[in-house]
């Protein structure tokens, strides 16, 4: 199996290179005619998020909408697929930083009670934990 980097999901995403999101849409047609998967990373899945967010100013449902789309492709395998489905089901019903969010949930997934954090805003969500 073969892992994908950001810049792929981003091309996939936005289609913003015309050449390279050509190379992606190769690439998962190829995976798909040869029954094989492509591996996601959550750091990838937070840095999708990020780039989105802070390059290509896209809306937060748009966010979770894309996210949400990609984890229904047969192609692409999600590392924490569980975490990512609940990081997704709280995400569209509160308003705290989707990063912070994902954080939480692999956390979570991982066995953690709690994240320990300075960040006061997101210490209010129930999976954090001011310190």
């Amino acid at each position: 199996m073969k892992a994908v980097d950001t810049n792929i999901l981003i091309r996939l995403l936005t289609k913003d290179d015309e050449l390279q999101a050509k190379r992606v849409y190769e690439i998962f047609k190829s995976a798909e005619s040869e029954k094989t998967r492509l591996f996601v990373p959550l750091l990838v899945v937070l840095e999708v998020i990020w780039v989105l967010e802070s390059v290509y100013n896209i809306t937060r449902a748009e966010i979770l909408d894309s996210i949400n789309d990609m984890l229904l492709m047969p192609v692409l395998a999600f590392e924490a697929l569980p975490a990512l489905q609940q990081f997704i089901e709280s995400a569209e019903s509160n308003k705290y930083d989707l990063s912070d969010l994902l954080i939480a949930y692999s956390a979570k997934s991982n066995g953690c009670k709690s994240v320990i954090t300075f960040d006061k805003k997101a210490s209010k969500f129930h999976l954090f934990e001011l310190f």
